[in-house]
């Protein structure tokens, strides 16, 4: 599929297909995994699923950092590229040497620093063990995660996203049979579904291998010059999707502070559905994101500003979509989606309505935030992009969770989240509107946007 010449509805509805199931499934599958694990050891297996969460969110995210990074120079090359490809190539090389690095260094350092690690992440005496027990199969498969991500968004940007999702659907419904065979049929426990897990992902990343056998791959690798400038490029383009998953885990640590301090473990279990919820509204908005993300780039390296501009439109109106059905979802069925994830008692279904109405504002917002780091990215916008995912994920809403019920009282901090989505659309808003304004003031002929492109400089360069 011709992502410059092909027409833009049909383009993006296959790529939104396609980015959609990926992102959503996922978060299926690793809920999949937490039941079943807590099925068969009880409230400690839950809990050390719990404590292991953090370490696929790092993992996940490093594997945006390098991925995303530069499979949006990589995409912006391919469209500005009147050369052949080698520019773009040289991103994608970069990309896979310095994923590679990222690996080694997370492979050596879950085996050397498992248990310091798993301490800090919450383990104590009594779960420490099973998390271990989970990570023994894993330990040995560690460097496929990050490049699992990595080449799933290199996939999107040569033109088969396709087969990215199908990677993931295949890996991630092993894992479920995999899961029930391993921990329940085989007697496993907490260890089958490691190895479930390890192997789920090995499939998914080898059938990702297949699409460099493929007659639509334009992949090879090159030689990279100023290899340590590459790494900084690409890192400072991947940065705020890195910052998004970890801002995650941080925001998660946060709330479950304050929450037990002032008021209660029924509080901490609404918020517990909370976070599930979000999750999924947080993947819808990703899937937008990574389907609009390679179109934009190589419409942008091409400089077919009214593709660009229409794009942005599409993605609007999905956003929009998502969030009004996630909003009104939880606004009219509170208890519903409580019910849905727990067997709660009278007194959480008591204090849920209220809680999860005032959170359930952030989601009006959520996705448009989210969504714009995507955008940002692929118009090489990444210092915008960056400061959108910290101020959103970490600076305004954790002063936000720390401050507010210190002055307005305990049950002000619900609304954290609310305030902070808000503050960061009208940044978003006034940033886009920058942006698409430099935009139209572009040639649609051919223009130069970063130093691998060729070809003459626009007439009024986009602020950096």
């Amino acid at each position: 599929m011709d992502l410059i010449n092909d027409k833009l509805s049909k383009v993006y509805l296959k790529y939104l297909a396609a980015a959609f199931g990926s992102a959503f499934m996922g978060s299926v599958f690793g809920l999949v995994d937490m039941v079943m694990v807590g099925q068969y050891h009880g409230p400690e297996g839950s809990a050390a699923m719990g404590v292991i969460a953090p370490v696929w969110n790092i993992v996940y995210s490093f594997g945006l950092l390098a991925g995303i990074g530069g499979s949006v120079l990589f995409s912006v090359a391919k469209g500005s590229d009147s050369h052949g490809e080698r520019p773009a190539n040289a991103y994608f090389t970069g990309s896979v040497i310095f994923g590679g690095i990222i690996a080694l260094l997370l492979w050596v350092g879950l085996w050397l620093f498992e248990v310091p690690l798993l301490r800090l992440f919450g383990a104590n005496d009594a779960l420490l063990p099973l998390c271990r027990r989970y990570l023994i199969p894993v330990k040995f498969t560690v460097p496929f995660y990050p490049f699992s991500t990595l080449l799933s968004s290199f996939l999107r940007n040569d033109g088969n996203p396709a087969l990215a999702t199908k990677s993931v659907l295949f890996g991630g419904i092993f894992n479920v049979f995999g899961d029930y065979f391993f921990v329940f049929t085989l007697d496993m426990g907490i260890l089958g579904a490691g190895l479930a897990t390890a192997m789920g992902i090995c499939m998914s990343v080898f059938m990702m291998l297949t699409h460099f056998r493929s007659p639509i791959n334009t992949m090879h690798f090159v030689k990279v010059p100023r290899l340590p400038e590459m790494f900084g490029k690409i890192a400072a383009n991947g940065f705020s999707s890195f910052i998004i998953d970890i801002a995650m885990g941080v925001l998660t640590m946060l709330f479950n502070r304050q929450i037990m301090r002032y008021l209660g473990s029924d509080d901490l279990a609404v918020y517990a559905v909370i976070v599930n919820i979000s999750t999924f509204v947080q993947c819808c908005a990703y899937g937008v994101g990574q389907a609009a993300q390679p179109i934009i780039s190589q419409n942008y390296g091409a400089g077919h500003s009214d593709r660009v501009s229409l794009l942005l439109r599409y993605s609007l109106i999905s956003c929009a979509a998502i969030s009004a059905a996630w909003t009104a979802a939880v606004v009219a069925l509170p208890n519903g989606f409580i019910k849905l994830f727990m067997s709660p008692t009278a007194a959480v279904l008591a204090i849920a309505p209220e809680i999860m109405r005032i959170y359930a504002v952030s989601f009006l917002l959520l996705p448009y935030n989210v969504f714009s780091t995507y955008y940002f990215q692929a118009m090489l916008r990444p210092g915008t992009s960056i400061i959108i995912s910290v101020s959103r994920g970490i600076v305004i809403s954790g002063a936000l969770i720390m401050l507010l019920p210190l002055i307005l009282g305990s049950n002000s901090v619900w609304f954290a989240m609310p305030i902070a989505e808000a503050a960061t659309a009208v940044y978003v808003t006034a940033s886009i509107a920058q942006v698409q304004k430099a935009v139209k003031r572009l040639d649609s002929g051919r223009w130069c946007i970063a130093d691998c492109c060729h070809g003459p400089a626009p007439p009024s360069p986009l602020p950096v």
